[in-house]
């Protein structure tokens, strides 16, 4: 539609502008007027058709398109690098230790004694024996401490993998709200640089006396307003971007530059058809779920082996003597004699006080533990599954809602709103309120897109799946 505006005793300048409405970027400005149209497209300030997007000195040090760090560089970056991680996997090498250990036999025992007669008034009295004792291991004590070692092995490297699994999304939602702090530092620095350009503009009018000075410093108070939601918005991003290094390994000196952006990110993970299809995956891969599994593995192989340990302690015994006598008093005069013996025996201990009660005990009430647990645990994943899927679900119509309708038609009232300001159709104060309206439908349409970007990937951890948001 075309149509003029025009403002009663306004300089020439000023008193006729072609404008085209509801075309979104193409709003043409008056000629001689500064460039104050601007198009946004969830985010992402558009500069005009005869010049090449610029991202502004302040976004470059936190955005590189190019060799900018992607969620799932990070992610690589984290699995590798955290020192918690690190740390948490040296736990997979004590268990294999453990298990190491388990297969070790017990060591036989060397017994010497030595005895004499010399201080009892047995002179040639003497003997000496050598022994060795090894203890038996019955009722398959060996194999039950090895199955239980590798029951604990394989619990142990399930532990490791829920820790990643939820070190990826501790990363994923630090990147999702640097992300967030981004697009919305980005379109405050978009407005209040227009603002700058506005104020200019009401400048002009102010010194040539077709502007009250009321107008520019109301116009003033509201560039001071961004200026300071600016620093605090940036503050935030420069938090995220902290956390983010804490958690991938990355150096607090070293910089970090995002290459993704809320208004382009697309996932490239199709979701199941269904919430139970995605239920079923989840109760399939979930790390933590096998983890509770195994639990109920090693309480079985404690029981057994508890079990086990309730028969009576074998010893095999075996030993070497030799008895040296001296027998004084016999017709023949001294007669010495040396006698060589081996000995066999075996020392069983006898299940009187001790019969392992307790531990069994303790066994049993473990199996029934973890298997609470593990049903538990069930439950709380069929949970988290169904509500991210829900949230993927309502943050895409939520999506459409702004795409069709809340942003374009803010875009398109304060282009029309600005553009009529300038050649005095309205107030400054409309302009503002509007201006306001479009930042507060900016700032939901942001929250919603973060919301998008947390809910795909909470999905995707829920299921126990690898694959990020790209």
């Amino acid at each position: 539609m075309l149509f003029s505006l025009s403002r009663r005793g306004a300089p020439i300048r000023y008193l006729a502008v072609l404008l085209i409405v509801g075309s979104g970027s193409n709003a043409v400005p008056a000629q001689g007027l500064p460039k104050t149209s601007v198009a946004f497209n969830r985010g992402v300030i558009e500069a005009p058709a005869n010049e090449s997007p610029t991202v502004s000195p302040t976004l470059a040090l936190y955005f590189d398109p190019l060799q900018g760090e992607s969620s799932e560089d990070l992610v690589r970056r984290a699995l590798s690098s955290n020192g918690e991680l690190v740390a948490v996997r040296l736990d997979i090498e004590r268990a294999r230790a453990r298990l190491r250990q388990a297969g070790v036999r017990p060591n036989p025992t060397v017994d010497f004694e030595q005895t004499t007669g010399g201080l009892t008034g047995s002179a040639g009295e003497r003997e000496t024996s050598i022994g060795v004792s090894v203890p038996l291991e019955v009722a398959g004590q060996r194999r039950r401490r090895i199955d239980l070692a590798q029951a604990e092995l394989e619990a142990t490297e399930a532990d490791v993998a829920e820790r990643e699994r939820k070190l990826a999304g501790e990363v994923l939602g630090a990147y999702a709200e640097a992300l967030s702090a981004l697009r919305e530092l980005e379109i405050t620095e978009g407005l209040n640089d227009i603002d700058l350009q506005t104020a200019r503009f009401v400048q002009a009018r102010v010194n040539e006396g077709d502007t009250a000075p009321i107008e520019l410093s109301l116009l003033q108070v509201e560039v001071d307003r961004l200026k300071s939601r600016r620093a605090l918005v940036e503050g935030r991003l420069q938090a995220a971007l902290l956390r983010l290094k804490s958690l991938s390994g990355i150096a607090l000196s070293e910089p970090l530059r995002l290459r993704e952006s809320l208004s382009t990110t697309q996932s490239s993970w199709q979701r199941p058809a269904s919430v139970d299809a995605a239920i079923e995956i989840a109760l399939r891969t979930r790390p933590d779920l096998r983890l509770a599994r195994l639990n109920e593995e090693v309480a079985r192989a404690g029981l057994s082996l508890a079990r086990a340990q309730a028969a009576p302690d074998v010893v095999a015994t075996t030993k070497y003597s030799q008895v040296r006598s001296v027998f004084d008093e016999t017709p023949v005069g001294p007669i010495r004699d040396r006698d060589k013996l081996l000995t066999f025996g075996v020392s069983v201990g006898i299940p009187v006080f001790n019969r392992n009660s307790g531990a069994k005990a303790e066994a049993a009430l473990a199996i029934t533990q973890a298997t609470h647990r593990r049903e538990f645990l069930e439950t709380v994943i069929r949970a988290e599954v169904a509500s991210a899927y829900a949230r993927v679900d309502a943050v895409q119509r939520a999506l459409v809602i702004f795409d069709q309708g809340v942003i374009g038609r803010s875009n398109d009232n304060i282009r029309a709103i600005r553009a009529a300001y300038q050649i005095g159709e309205f107030k400054i104060t409309d302009l503002l309120a509007e201006q306001r309206r479009l930042l507060d439908s900016q700032r939901d349409s942001t929250e919603t897109l973060t919301e998008r970007y947390r809910a795909l990937a909470d999905l995707q951890s829920a299921m126990g799946m690898s694959a990020q948001p790209k």
